[in-house]
């Protein structure tokens, strides 16, 4: 993450937390739009997928080439309670943006 690099704050970690809270909204919207356009699924599982795949390349690209280079390691990366906070935030928008478009397509 970039936002390590280019300091607003004093807690770098804080920083990058809020920039990617922040940034999941308008990426997690764009992806349920792209994949509403021509696929069909509940919103909850399309959200669930989103979430683990987030999960999956947390695990196999930013813990390895971010988190463990600044001394972290993987339990200190998926222990840290923003961690949750920001896949609940990822599942809720993928979720009711899911449910409003595909009840915009059915009426």
């Amino acid at each position: 993450m970039t936002s390590f690099y280019i300091n607003i704050l004093e807690n770098p970690e804080r920083q990058a937390n809020i920039i990617l809270a922040l940034s999941i909204v308008p990426s997690a919207c764009l992806g349920t739009y792209l994949f509403y356009k021509k696929g069909q699924m509940k919103p909850s599982t399309l959200a669930l997928i989103f979430v683990f795949t987030a999960v999956l390349l947390d695990a196999l690209i930013t813990v390895p080439v971010f988190i463990i280079p600044e001394e972290g390691g993987y339990s200190s990366f998926f222990s840290d309670p923003v961690f949750y906070a920001i896949a609940v935030e990822l599942y809720f928008i993928v979720f009711y943006f899911g449910s409003h478009l595909t009840k915009n397509k059915t009426s």
